[in-house]
């Protein structure tokens, strides 16, 4: 198998990481973008027998550090939230954020997390432990779950139970969902994509945001037919079966890029 075939089969996950380490799908394929260029300049320098996977997401890390770390500052270009989001995000190190995505969205071990930003555990325990307390302390929220499942239902409304938020209300389809965020003040959505009586999660969603631009995170089974990169996909993608860290990663990345959390 040649290089490109090993890593294509990656890609749609290191677009979701980057997604969520900007809140946004063009700036974070343009960091893709950037990454894949490097690799295809010097192919030979890819390579650091730490398999594939993991030598392409500390080629993403190297580009993501010297493009947006170094200077500290978002381009002049930025999109205003993105930016306001990024600077609240500041109260979580740039490298804190980094671990706690890898760890708890990507599902890199310590040690593959160690490996992928160049540091060493114990520095990326610490790490990961100051970024979990600082996700303690931001604001609460409201949550409306959409899930036909009950236990998978019952599980979600716990971990948002524990992280301290509300649970709004649990859809079980593409009606009851729009009906149920008209009547709660849901600050986010938790959304499976297939739905019981054979709705979209997915259409759900897009209806609500038609209401109001709430940040929504879509669970699903088969993340891999959502990152397609052939229209806009989904900031926050979880893949089931799920672990409470990624849910509790992706809840607090996606409020921080709200507008009434961003101010």
């Amino acid at each position: 198998m040649s290089l490109g075939d090993e890593i294509r089969g990656h890609l749609p996950f290191l677009r979701r990481y980057a997604r969520a380490l900007t809140g946004s799908q063009q700036h974070g394929d343009n960091f893709v973008h950037t990454t894949l260029e490097v690799i295809v300049a010097a192919p030979d320098e890819f390579s650091a027998g730490n398999g594939t996977r993991i030598d392409l997401y500390r080629h993403f890390h190297r580009i993501w550090e010297s493009a947006f770390i170094a200077d500290g500052d978002v381009d002049d270009e930025e999109d205003p939230l993105v930016r306001a989001a990024n600077q609240r995000l500041a109260t979580i190190t740039p490298l804190g954020r980094q671990i706690l995505l890898l760890n708890a969205l990507e599902g890199f071990s310590v040690e593959e997390t160690a490996t992928i930003t160049g540091t060493d555990e114990p520095t990326v325990e610490r790490l990961l432990a100051d970024a979990v307390a600082d996700i303690d302390r931001e604001s609460r929220t409201s949550v409306l779950i959409i899930e036909d499942e009950p236990l998978i239902a019952m599980e979600l409304e716990q971990i948002v139970r524990g992280l301290g938020h509300d649970v709004a209300g649990i859809a079980t389809t593409h009606e009851d969902a729009v009906a149920a965020f008209e009547a709660t003040d849901a600050g986010l959505v938790l959304a499976d994509i297939q739905l019981a009586d054979g709705s979209s999660g997915i259409d759900a969603v897009q209806d609500i945001l038609a209401l109001a631009p709430v940040p929504a995170i879509f669970i699903t089974a088969f993340p891999e037919r959502l990152l397609t990169g052939n229209r806009v996909e989904p900031t926050f993608l979880i893949s089931k079966p799920f672990r409470e860290n990624s849910v509790r990663a992706a809840i607090s990345q996606s409020l921080m890029f709200t507008p009434q959390l961003a101010a």
